[in-house]
């Protein structure tokens, strides 16, 4: 039986990578659906040569905006992928060939990141489910790190997804400062992790756990920057959540 895949991707203004993404995914797709939440570069332009399947959805979170582009799919086995990742030949290869005897796939990511592919600090394999059987799964709702939740058995592919994740420092810090806020909005009811002892703690431990015992250190200085920045995404998150927290108070 000849199974037909789906791929599904959302954007906003990526006119840099957009291409090279959907470029890997064609040999595999028998359908492209992307949703753009209002791009204001060429990123629509550069997608309607891969594509005619483009939605334009306001931007309501990352998984509610990837379950809106599930739905737009019409085949059952469905791939996603975000705009600064690629689809490398060996796992194409591995996508075309999967037996489809599971009921979703993880694919190992592999991130490059200031000149070099990071191997270690935890970045490495970094498991997700990208291949899924959408009658059995579907996407957490979460405003940021959404996930597929798989009811049933999941299989791994062996070759890694390309992820350029970090166009330079100052792109990396943006995202912190974004992906932060989002965390703080959605667990800022959570007391845990906002108390002097946790916010100087945790990030420390952070840097140890990802530097040393997750040998980040073997990634030179590159590997020393994703210890540090993650040591500051833990600090940022949690003090975020204790201003929106005290700012609540405050406003009561």
């Amino acid at each position: 039986m000849k199974h037909y895949i789906s791929t599904i991707i959302i954007t906003r203004n990526e006119q840099q990578t957009i291409r090279r993404c959907l470029s890997s995914v064609a040999p595999f797709s028998s359908e492209i659906i992307l949703v753009d939440s209002g791009s204001t570069d060429s990123t629509v332009e550069i997608a309607r040569g891969f594509t005619d399947k483009i939605y334009t959805k306001e931007w309501s979170g990352y998984g509610p905006q990837k379950q809106f582009a599930l739905s737009k799919t019409t085949n059952n086995w469905v791939f996603w992928i975000d705009a600064d990742e690629e689809v490398p030949p060996m796992l194409c290869e591995e996508i075309k060939n999967c037996t489809f005897n599971k009921n979703g796939y993880e694919v190992p990511r592999l991130v490059w990141y200031l000149g070099r592919w990071i191997r270690h600090c935890g970045w490495y394999p970094d498991y997700v489910i990208r291949f899924f059987d959408k009658s059995r799964c579907s996407f957490t709702d979460s405003l940021v790190h959404e996930s597929v939740s798989v009811n049933g058995i999941t299989g791994k592919f062996k070759s890694p997804l390309h992820h350029y994740s970090y166009r330079s420092l100052s792109h990396h810090c943006e995202k912190i400062d974004s992906f932060t806020s989002l965390h703080a909005q959605q667990h800022k009811n959570k007391r845990s992790g906002t108390d002097l002892f946790s916010l100087i703690t945790k990030p420390l431990f952070y840097f140890f756990k990802s530097y040393f015992l997750r040998r980040g250190f073997l990634d030179g200085i590159p590997g020393l920057a994703v210890c540090m920045m993650g040591s500051f995404y833990t600090f940022l998150k949690y003090i975020k959540r204790w201003e929106l927290q005290n700012t609540d108070v405050k406003s009561a």
